[in-house]
């Protein structure tokens, strides 16, 4: 079994993930406070993967998700079909006034010295509505789903997501799926209604059910309670103090056979050092390091995330599959929006060392 995993050789699916999705107003460079007109990008950090795999990496996927019947909505589920993600929803019907809503993230793209700067609309979201027994996982899972994958992200949003990614989870490994999950930690959203504790709590009770983790060192100490290392890394590049808690994580969930994470050196907003590591059955990978020229940061950790995954569905050696996740989250951030551009080409090549050479 490569990866201490059982991946199913085939199925109707090769990935099935489990969130929310929301529209992201970019005004550019400039500042909200300032801007006249925005670019609007569909995402969401579990469909982010599902995209990404579906579109660069011609892979079979799937979303389990909710959708209101109203313009947002029919925006973002257009989006959804062009990236070629098979939708599972529950529709929800909008008042005209106040909601349901798709969820609303306002973000930046800063610039030089200036950071990005991110907020949310996520009043009466549609996602945070979802609750087990929504979905007939039984039909989702009918002709075989070879991955299941959820984040952090939606377990945060209300009491009721979490147990639902923990039924998903359930009715995924009963049907043979690898299940992964990225900690994604963020504190605006689990502040809302329960902070730190309550987020230990649910995430501790999903990662019981999780084969795949992603998630860095401080996604592992906020989400998890693991504690970190007393020594403090060199630099965000060294891996050390991330390899230092996989002891700690390993002897608590017994069931990960993967851990994996980005390591980032900002030094600007556009100018980054990017590298990427991974625990595999007991092994540790560190894939190069490269200098970054970013566009827009945004869904570098899902474009990390989908590559990984891409390279261990195929059947990759264990380095080649940290080297995919790394450079297809390298070049995610050269374009604008959350989801990819790249061709499985343009990874391949840059994966393998490539260069931004012309090509002709």
């Amino acid at each position: 079994m490569p990866y201490g995993l059982n991946i199913l050789p085939d199925g109707a699916l090769d990935f099935v993930s489990l969130g929310a999705l929301i529209h992201r107003l970019d005004p550019g460079v400039i500042p909200f406070r300032k801007a006249t007109q925005c670019q609007i990008h569909v995402s969401g950090g579990e469909y982010n993967c599902a995209a990404n795999l579906a579109d660069c990496f011609g892979m079979k996927t799937g979303i389990v998700t909710a959708m209101v019947d109203y313009p947002i909505g029919h925006l973002i589920a257009e989006r959804v079909r062009a990236m070629g993600v098979k939708p599972f929803y529950k529709w929800f019907k909008h008042n005209g006034v106040n909601g349901p809503n798709m969820a609303t993230v306002y973000s930046d793209r800063g610039y030089g010295v200036r950071a990005p700067v991110v907020f949310y609309n996520r009043s009466n979201e549609a996602g945070a509505l979802l609750k087990p027994g929504d979905f007939d996982w039984k039909e989702i899972f009918a002709g075989g789903v070879r991955w299941f994958h959820s984040g952090g992200i939606f377990a945060s949003l209300s009491e009721t997501t979490g147990p639902l990614i923990i039924e998903g989870m359930q009715a995924a490994r009963a049907a043979g799926a690898v299940v992964s999950f990225d900690l994604n930690y963020r504190e605006k959203l689990w502040n809302i209604w329960g902070g730190p504790d309550k987020a230990r709590d649910v995430l501790s009770r999903i990662v019981d059910n999780v084969d795949v983790l992603v998630g860095n060192e401080e996604d592992l100490q906020k989400g998890l309670g693991i504690p970190g290392p007393e020594v403090a890394a060199k630099s965000k590049l060294d891996p050390a103090v991330f390899f230092g808690m996989i002891d700690a994580v390993v002897k608590r969930y017994p069931k990960i056979k993967v851990v994996a994470t980005t390591l980032r050196e900002v030094h600007s907003t556009n100018r980054h050092s990017w590298s990427a590591v991974a625990w595999i059955d007991g092994e540790t990978y560190v894939a190069p390091t490269c200098e970054l020229d970013v566009y827009d940061r945004v869904g570098g950790g899902d474009g990390f995330a989908s590559g990984l995954f891409y390279g261990m569905l195929t059947g990759e050696p264990p380095m080649e599959a940290v080297k995919l996740g790394w450079a297809h989250g390298a070049l995610i951030t050269t374009f604008p929006g959350d989801t990819t551009m790249a061709t499985v080409e343009h990874v391949r090549a840059f994966a393998k060392g490539g260069s931004a050479r012309i090509q002709r």
